[in-house]
């Protein structure tokens, strides 16, 4: 199934031409394909970039330090190898 596109203009300085050919050519798609790929990728980053600010600010909110991380992890242990895989008590 083809995806709709739009012809569009841009203007961009000769380094950035320079680094989209030699995408392309590496990639072994068009111009237009590398632009894509690169606009999805840097999209993507941003993403990611939100999600890990917005959990380091819910990390600030809830005190969590290196000491309380360490507690937490070891009462999670502890707990899971008290607990078999059903949830119930090991014996």
């Amino acid at each position: 199934m083809a995806l709709p596109t739009v012809k569009t203009t841009y203007t961009i300085d000769l380094e950035t031409k320079s680094a989209l050919d030699r995408l392309a050519a590496r990639w072994d798609v068009s111009k237009s394909e590398a632009l894509r790929r690169a606009i999805r990728q840097a999209a993507g980053a941003s993403r990611v970039t939100d999600r890990l600010a917005a959990l380091d600010a819910l990390q600030r909110r809830a005190r969590l330090t290196t000491p309380r991380a360490n507690k937490w992890t070891a009462a999670l242990r502890e707990e899971r190898q008290n607990h078999g895989r059903d949830g119930k008590r090991a014996r």
